[in-house]
Order: structure tokens, then sequence, then C-alpha cells
């Protein structure tokens, strides 16, 4: 070997000594209580930095302790608006079948009433069933007064133009189905007494079945087969 390679050789292997103990120093083991404390220096500086921005809020663990209430009173009032309005759905339920008891009262008075009324004015043989038989002819309109149906669901006009009575319906009705009227009519005021055992001492047309007593007097007509 030469003299110039015998320095090239000299270089090269200082070169690598001084590599191999810089890469020595820099595998460096580290002992565990030294990898503690970087955790903990590290740990302290990331809590330093974020607990500053909110330390104006307070507590983290006060903070968790108002989420929680504010959450449970949240739920509690959930349940308190679904007994409110189970209250008001009573309530309105309670409105509705009071609406519906007084509507009855209404179509009772204005209809029904009127039908058998005019039933036993013109002398039908069973006023009731003459009732019911015409009831789907009637109905109330917007003011709550009667109006008579054609079959078409129509109010019914007269000839001069005016909406048909109830009265003027039955009487006209009857007329075209007079299987419905009495065989024979009676001349006697039944209001005066219900006591005679035949049909001429009744006077079916005489009684008003709006009032209470002239109601009681056709039942005991009835229960007597006296109609």
């Amino acid at each position: 070997m030469d003299h110039s390679n015998t320095l090239a050789y000299e270089d090269t292997v200082t070169d690598t000594a001084e590599t191999t103990e810089n890469q020595a120093e820099a595998a460096k083991t580290y002992s565990q209580q030294e990898v503690d404390n970087m955790m903990a220096r590290m740990r302290g500086s990331l809590e330093r930095k974020f607990s500053k921005q909110f330390e104006d809020l307070g507590d983290v663990e006060e903070l968790r302790q108002l989420k929680t209430e504010a959450e449970k009173r949240k739920q509690e009032q959930a349940i308190k608006r679904g007994e409110f309005e189970k209250t008001l759905q009573d309530l309105a339920a309670k409105k509705d079948a009071e609406i519906n008891r007084l509507s009855s009262v209404v179509q009772d008075y204005k209809l029904n009433m009127p039908l058998l009324n005019a039933a036993a004015k013109y002398k039908a043989v069973n006023p009731e069933q003459v009732q019911t038989l015409l009831r789907a002819s009637v109905r109330l309109n917007e003011d709550g007064e009667a109006e008579v149906l054609d079959k078409t669901g129509a109010v019914r006009y007269d000839d001069a133009g005016n909406p048909i009575t109830v009265e003027a319906f039955v009487e006209e009705w009857l007329r075209t189905n007079p299987h419905f009227l009495a065989a024979s009519p009676s001349t006697t005021n039944a209001r005066s007494s219900i006591s005679a055992n035949t049909k001429q001492d009744f006077d079916l047309s005489k009684l008003d079945l709006s009032k209470p007593q002239d109601r009681q007097i056709y039942k005991e007509a009835r229960s007597k087969g006296l109609i």
C-alpha cells in the first residue's frame, strides 16, 4: 500500500469513529424518571395553556355539575309540558262533549219536536215513527233555523219562494202517505182527560208534544191503545 492510500485509509477510519461516537451520543437512553418528568412538564404546559382560556368560567367540575343540573331541569320541564298538554287535551274533550250536548238539545228543540208536533197535529198514527222517518230531511242552517231538504240535499222552497216549514213538510208527506194517518179523526180535547177507553175520547192533534204534560198524556194514551 503506497503512502497516499495509507493516508486516505486513516482519514476514513477517523471519520467512521467520529460518526459512531456521535450516533452513540444521539442514542443516549433516558431513565423512567427522566421520561416521567418530561411528560409531566409537557402536561403541565398544556394544562396551563388551555385552562387560561376557561379560567373566567370557573372550576371544570363545577361546570360539569351545572350542565348536569341544567339537563335535569330541562327533562323535568318537558315532563311538566307533557302533563299540561294532557290537561289541555282533557279540557278540549270536555268542551267538545259539552258542545255536542248543547247541539243535541238545540236540534231536539228545533227539529225533533217540530216534527213530532206536526205529525201529531195532522193525526199521524205514530208521530214518533213519522219523526224518525223524516228526520234526515231536515237540518239546522248557519243561523240555527230549521231547513227542509230535497233528495239532493238542497233547501226546498214553496211556490212563493220561501223555505218550506217543517210543519208544511210533515203535512205534505202525510197527504202523500195516507197509510200513516189515523183511521178516523177524533174530536174530543185530550187535555181534559184520557180516562175514556175509546179513540173518540182522545184528540192527538190537540197535544203540544214540546210540553212535558202533553208528552205524558201522549205516553198514557199509547199505553191504553188510544193511538
